[in-house]
């Protein structure tokens, strides 16, 4: 509608009322009173579920920390100490020619809460590999326990520069789950220990990490965390073996089962490491690949890998 100003021009001006509505030209979009506000409904929406999603992932990321301190000083009240079983010794040592057999890696590698040596992963696989291959075995354990992957790499460089065995058992893993280190930082670390294993002449065989779920004072849902990270972290140590010349034992499938389902026998007095019980178990199941390793074995069952071309052994 037309109307005048003061000097009597003319304008163009329009009529508001209460049902008018407010047009903003942007380039070529219109925007209305009624698009402002389902916009502003809309952004109001959106900083609600980023804030309550990053309020939610602070307090889960408190609830992890205070159950794994939970776990801790429950574990560290049941200490065993770090007090492991000697660590070298000869088997069968009238019999001709000798077999050096070298186990680096965790406290399951060192045998943390085996009573005696013999209870250990390392002793039980020497005497069968003796037994076996009708042959004196001089085993040296180089684990130490609390050792992350890439601390498996000063247990090699603790070596003899002379030192060379014949078949090197590697297992690890675990602290690097509980420490929260990244799997490409551990798989690194693998692959340079198992070259330069290989380096000094070694059949290598990769006991890949095992599953943390059936640790009993991990709470939920740590416990299911913990589980599928230790998996995680399993298969990519057994890709990356493979890849680089050495055999693998997935001690989540070949031991897991029973460690979940009978945890009194198969877990330490801490309820973390493996009774010996738990360890005659893990040997048991890792021999099969350690004979293969020595020749003594063709047919590898479910949960044990080779790579496709040994430097000793049968082809897998």
């Amino acid at each position: 509608m037309s109307a005048r100003n003061e000097q009597g021009q003319g304008t163009d001006a329009p009529e508001f009322t209460r049902r008018s509505r407010v047009r903003c030209h942007v380039g070529t979009d219109v925007w209305t009173h009624s698009s402002v506000r389902v916009w502003c409904r809309w952004l109001g929406g959106l900083l609600f579920v980023v804030l309550f999603s990053v309020l939610t992932m602070v307090g889960g990321v408190r609830l992890l920390r205070h159950q794994a301190a939970l776990a801790r000083a429950e574990i560290f009240a049941r200490g065993i100490g770090d007090e492991t079983p000697k660590r070298e010794k000869v088997y069968k040592h009238k019999r001709p020619g000798r077999i050096e057999l070298l186990v680096v890696g965790d406290s399951i590698a060192a045998g943390l809460g085996a009573e005696h040596r013999r209870d250990t992963i390392g002793g039980r696989l020497a005497k069968e590999v003796a037994k076996h291959a009708d042959t004196s075995v001089h085993l040296l354990t180089a684990a130490v326990v609390g050792a992350q992957t890439r601390e498996v790499l000063d247990q090699l460089d603790a070596l003899p520069a002379s030192y060379r065995p014949d078949l090197a058992v590697v297992i690890v893993g675990g602290n690097d789950v509980t420490h929260n280190v990244p799997i490409s930082r551990s798989v690194s670390a693998l692959i340079e220990v198992i070259e330069r294993l290989r380096g000094r002449g070694a059949e290598v065989i990769v006991a890949t990490c095992p599953n943390l779920g059936a640790i009993r004072p991990l709470r939920q849902p740590l416990r299911t965390l913990a589980a599928r990270r230790s998996a995680l972290l399993a298969t990519a140590q057994r890709r990356a073996a493979l890849a680089h010349g050495a055999r693998t034992v997935s001690l989540g499938r070949v031991v897991g089962r029973i460690f979940l389902a009978e945890p009194e026998t198969m877990i330490g007095l801490d309820m973390f490491h493996p009774s010996p019980g738990g360890y005659r178990r893990i040997a048991q199941a890792m021999l099969p690949s350690v004979l293969a390793a020595v020749g003594e074995a063709d047919d590898l069952p479910k949960g044990h890998w080779a790579p496709r071309t040994v430097r000793r052994g049968k082809r897998t």
